[in-house]
């Protein structure tokens, strides 16, 4: 059992900071495409914040639950500690948290039913259930491959062009196309965590893709996210957004310099470092599209 660090930290380190740019990066894009479209509503947005960060926070608490009980975090794995695993939370108050959490996600999306209409609250209802079933239920996503698809969906397509619908009530090719890379490489952190605890999933049964197809996919699927995201602002440009669009090409250094570190010889050490990177690589394209986009 690890040492008990404040309970405090416990929570923050169960909500995995490193991973809440795939929530606050969707709304922060669809709402500066809003924006440019002249539609920018602060309520709006600032609904879809919240139930973007809640249902993140609650698929990760979900995580911490249904991976220790289905033996995927056991003392072998090199990853960050758990909760329930490292024995500071017991899974009991893990499974409470993670429905409190849920929860406040679907209080929170029914207030956007007033900007985007009563079609919002079948798909925000999908976001909740695909949380849990990620890892759990009779056919966790996250266990046959399917956790990337749903990262990709949910946290790029979904996210994205509804944040933009509740506030401009329209969508756009250019939107979806840079929707999708979001997607892409929010699925990135998933592909620097499944390389890094290959082998320990093999043995819980966690076929994920990279575990079903090997270690030169996972590279290959990492490097298309990060050529994706160099293409969004070169088509945005080339689409009349102006200059200030081709700005996000700051980010494509940094995706290539992570890129290259998803190696076979590559430490534990580093591809836990890796995940934070993969983050940053997130949060900068984000950043630096939506400024993009806002200056254009």
């Amino acid at each position: 059992m690890s040492e008990r660090p404040s309970s405090f930290r416990i929570w923050l380190l169960a909500s995995r900071p490193k991973t809440l740019p795939a929530a606050l990066v969707p709304v922060l894009v669809g709402s500066a495409f809003a924006a440019h479209a002249g539609a920018f509503h602060p309520g709006a947005a600032a609904l879809c914040l919240g139930f973007a960060l809640l249902v993140q926070i609650g698929t990760n608490f979900a995580n911490d639950y249904f991976d220790y009980v289905h033996g995927a975090d056991t003392p072998a794995r090199v990853g960050p500690a758990r909760a329930v695993a490292s024995g500071w939370v017991t899974p009991c108050t893990m499974r409470a948290a993670m429905l409190v959490v849920f929860a406040a996600a679907f209080v929170v999306g029914l207030g956007l039913i007033h900007f985007g209409g009563w079609g919002l609250l079948p798909l925000g209802v999908l976001c909740i259930l695909c949380g849990i079933v990620y890892t759990g239920g009779p056919y966790p996503l996250g266990y046959h491959g399917l956790g990337d698809v749903f990262v990709f969906l949910f946290f790029g397509l979904v996210a994205v062009g509804a944040t933009f619908w509740v506030q401009a009530h329209a969508l756009t090719g250019e939107m979806i196309l840079a929707a999708a890379a979001i997607g892409a490489l929010a699925a990135n952190l998933l592909v620097a965590n499944n390389y890094r605890d290959r082998e320990t999933d093999v043995a819980a049964g966690k076929r994920t893709l990279i575990v079903r197809f090997g270690e030169r996919f996972g590279r290959l699927q990492y490097g298309a996210a990060v050529l994706l995201s160099g293409a969004v602002p070169v088509v945005l440009w080339a689409r009349g957004f102006g200059t200030w669009s081709l700005m996000s090409l700051g980010a494509l250094p940094l995706g290539i310099a992570c890129w290259l570190k998803l190696r076979p010889t590559t430490s534990a050490p580093e591809l836990i470092r890796l995940l934070g990177r993969t983050a940053a690589h997130l949060a900068l394209f984000g950043v630096l599209l939506a400024a993009g986009l806002l200056l254009g």
